[in-house]
């Protein structure tokens, strides 16, 4: 019951006080949409898992719901990358109340290197902004070495997405972000929220993903020739994949068969593995 207190716990007002003290009103541009109901930020730390003995990446954290979720919640510090100025005055408001918990960095998320801040191990919990929350997914799943600097994300998107990070083969969201993902991550949406739990109210409907990284790849495959497959595949997904590959080269309609995918298949009905080997296949050429 610890998120019920929330509010009282820290001392520091309710997030509607913050707001109207500081003139935060959110800005359509930035991406931004508030959560302030404290015990949905609170659940979203929980659902984080145990952040005691970890440092926690915070991205776009506006008035510091999230943040103080996440200090109330045991985090053993936060780094906290906020791109709007006017939300650096409440941010460090929560910092005097944690002293030598959180660290408030004033930058783009697209642009400033985290890694000089974080100390292993590191989980990445944030409510992303909407205009940037899958690229920011992608570069955290692409670096330049596996496995990467997190053990888990536990992220908020527009329920569209979330359902195309978590989705299954011969299903309509199911495409290479999905592929990505399972690659890399075992993924599950663990929270729903609807509009009205924020402000402003989006259009949409939202939801929490939990991604926890795998030690190496699920299967074996050359990143670049995957990609490369997938982008072809999914660019065309309606088409036939022996017409949507041919790009690959002559070869490709054996290649297919050697990987255990009929020519005839389209790429929405290609399960990860079968990508991989194909993958594969193709590399040794």
């Amino acid at each position: 019951m610890k998120g019920l207190f929330v509010s009282t716990i820290d001392g520091l007002p309710p997030l509607r006080e913050v707001i109207k003290a500081h003139d935060l009103v959110a800005k359509k541009q930035l991406g931004q949409n508030f959560l302030l109901d404290l015990n949905l930020t609170a659940k979203i730390a929980r659902l984080a898992g145990d952040l005691s003995a970890c440092d926690v990446l915070e991205v776009g954290p506006g008035p510091g719901g999230l943040t103080r979720g996440l200090l109330v919640e045991g985090a053993r510090r936060v780094l906290a990358v906020e791109k709007d100025p006017r939300c650096v005055p409440a941010l460090e408001e929560i910092g005097a109340v944690y002293p030598g918990r959180l660290q408030v960095i004033n930058a783009d998320a697209m642009e400033v290197d985290v890694l000089g801040h974080l100390n292993a191990p590191v989980r990445v919990v944030a409510n992303l902004p909407y205009n940037v929350g899958t690229e920011l997914l992608i570069r955290w799943l692409t670096p330049k070495i596996w496995p990467p600097f997190w053990q888990s994300l536990t992220l908020m998107f527009q329920k569209e997405v979330a359902e195309r990070i978590v989705a299954k083969p011969r299903s309509d969201h199911y495409g290479r972000l999905a592929l990505l993902v399972g690659w890399r991550c075992d993924a599950k949406i663990v929270m729903h929220l609807p509009p009205e739990a924020f402000t402003p109210a989006p259009k949409v409907h939202s939801a929490v993903v939990h991604l926890t990284r795998l030690e190496a790849p699920r299967f074996a495959a050359d990143e670049t020739v995957l990609n490369r497959i997938t982008t072809m595949a999914f660019g065309q997904r309606r088409k036939m994949l022996r017409s949507s590959l041919k790009g690959m080269g002559p070869a490709i309609e054996a290649q297919l068969e050697a990987a255990g995918i009929p020519p005839t298949a389209r790429a929405e009905e290609i399960e990860l593995e079968r990508f991989c080997a194909l993958a594969r296949i193709v590399a040794a050429g």
